[in-house]
């Protein structure tokens, strides 16, 4: 039966061992092993912060700062080997360091320090470098995206409202709406991450909920480890998971937005609209039905979005009601984090992919416009003759009534039929029409005419694509 407490034997005050089922309960290492990078560099910064007290000398300093790389290494070659005791990545990285600078000089790195201080501060760094890494990958099928919808900005096709045919809309200008969601998601993501109380700050220092006893300068160590400043009260620091939380609404949230696409082009690829085809690399087949494409990757982002979404939930839950300062309850904070962030980076790669090598079919988008989809564009012809647009509205929809019970179109309507339901009508009711002059009406900022279209094209270029 293993020893209580591993390496720090805080178990001197316990007569009985750990039960095995409790010690698999309590371990956290295999899942926390993913720290052990910023494990080491909180470890390196807070041995020059002793140092720097006198509480270790600059040769003792120096022994450890070089017996921690000798550590990091041998995870970097997945060569660390895992002992008895090793109950977290704090533990096991103390212990092998131990083991390359003797135990008399590794005891004095944990002096000042609680685990409480150091996992918080892990976390922390570990999630700048996720956020940094996820938004390159957002900013990546923002690209893709963009490029596309420059390259195919002349393409008309239905746009939907209740996924009915309402209104002729350019192609690209489908496309960007994504890009603007996803733009959102990039600024959230960089707000989080400099959050001037929230991840900009490191809480090492804090100690187990009291803060360091021995005059540490909490911001030169903060510095080093590449924070703008330390943060404010000890009892908080030790229990604040807030950036957990945000990180995880953050992922929740764009990967809602992936799914949204995934549906369209769900939708779309099947044959009853056909305006897309995707890369065989993208789709799988049937196991019965040897004629299947299935849309699986798009099927599957919108899957993995519950993912992130449960994981929410999850540390939402564990934060609820916490006493004051650390509870062990925080133990659960990271595998919902790992889990979503992977499943975040999965997602984008996959989708970036999908978009950058999606075929898309021009005949059957322009095969999919109907005439009555002009039907707004009518109603906006007799507001331009001095018709109130509710008086417009009800005529128009005077004309949908009568067209259908010709079992025709509206733009076959007769100009004397048109007449009697408005003076209003001319002749120059020929002009409304045209798809392409439809959606060149709309020049408004955030329209959908081609000049519309461009200038969102350079604005996300120049906003979120710029160096």
């Amino acid at each position: 039966m293993a020893a209580r407490g591993g390496l720090f034997k805080e178990g001197g005050r316990f007569e009985e061992g750990v039960d095995a089922v409790m010690k698999k309960f309590n371990d956290s290492l295999p899942y926390d092993k993913r720290l052990w990078a910023q494990d080491i560099r909180g470890s390196k910064a807070y041995s020059e912060g002793i140092e720097a007290l006198g509480i270790i000398t600059p040769g003792e300093g120096k022994q450890m700062r070089e017996g921690l790389d000798k550590v990091g290494k041998l995870w970097e070659e997945g060569k660390f080997s895992v002992k008895d005791g090793d109950e977290d990545i704090h533990t096991a990285n103390e212990r092998a360091l131990g083991e390359f600078v003797g135990k008399e000089i590794s005891g004095k790195l944990h002096t000042g320090r609680s685990r409480n201080d150091q996992v918080a501060v892990d976390m922390r760094m570990w999630l700048r470098d996720e956020i940094d890494a996820i938004a390159e990958l957002l900013r990546g099928l923002i690209e893709v995206t963009v490029d596309r919808a420059e390259r195919e900005a002349d393409f008309i096709f239905p746009g939907y409202t209740h996924l009915q045919r309402a209104q002729p809309v350019r192609w690209s200008h489908w496309l960007l709406s994504f890009c603007w969601m996803w733009a959102r998601d990039l600024e959230r993501l960089s707000a989080l991450r400099d959050a001037r109380y929230g991840l900009s700050l490191s809480n090492l220092g804090s100690s187990a909920l009291a803060g360091n006893p021995f005059g540490l300068d909490r911001a030169a160590v903060a510095s080093k480890l590449g924070f703008s400043g330390a943060t404010w009260n000890s009892l908080d620091d030790t229990s604040n998971r807030d950036f957990v939380a945000e990180f995880l609404f953050t992922a929740s949230l764009l990967l809602v937005h992936c799914t949204r696409i995934a549906e369209d082009l769900c939708i779309y690829c099947a044959a009853e609209f056909g305006f897309v085809t995707l890369a065989d690399r993208y789709s799988t087949g049937s196991s019965l039905m040897p004629q299947k494409k299935n849309p699986d990757s798009m099927e599957l982002v919108r899957g993995k979005a519950g993912r992130a979404v449960g994981a929410l939930q999850c540390m939402l839950m564990n934060m609820k009601g916490l006493p004051s300062t650390y509870n062990k309850d925080l133990q659960e904070d990271k595998e919902p984090m790992f889990d979503a962030a992977d499943t975040v980076r999965l997602v984008l790669q996959v989708l970036t992919g999908v978009v950058r090598t999606l075929k898309v079919n021009e005949a059957k988008l322009s095969s999919a416009l109907s005439m009555d989809m002009l039907a707004t564009d009518v109603a906006d012809y007799l507001v331009r003759k001095g018709v109130t647009f509710r008086e417009a509205h009800h005529i128009v929809g005077a004309m949908v009534r009568l067209a259908e019970e010709r079992k025709g179109s509206i733009h076959e309507l007769p100009l004397e039929d048109l007449k009697k339901l408005s003076p209003a009508f001319g002749e120059d009711i020929k002009a409304v029409w045209s798809f392409e002059q439809s959606v060149e009406r709309r020049t408004v900022q955030g329209g959908t005419a081609k000049s519309s279209v461009l200038a969102q094209v350079s604005e996300l270029r120049k906003k979120f694509l710029t160096p």
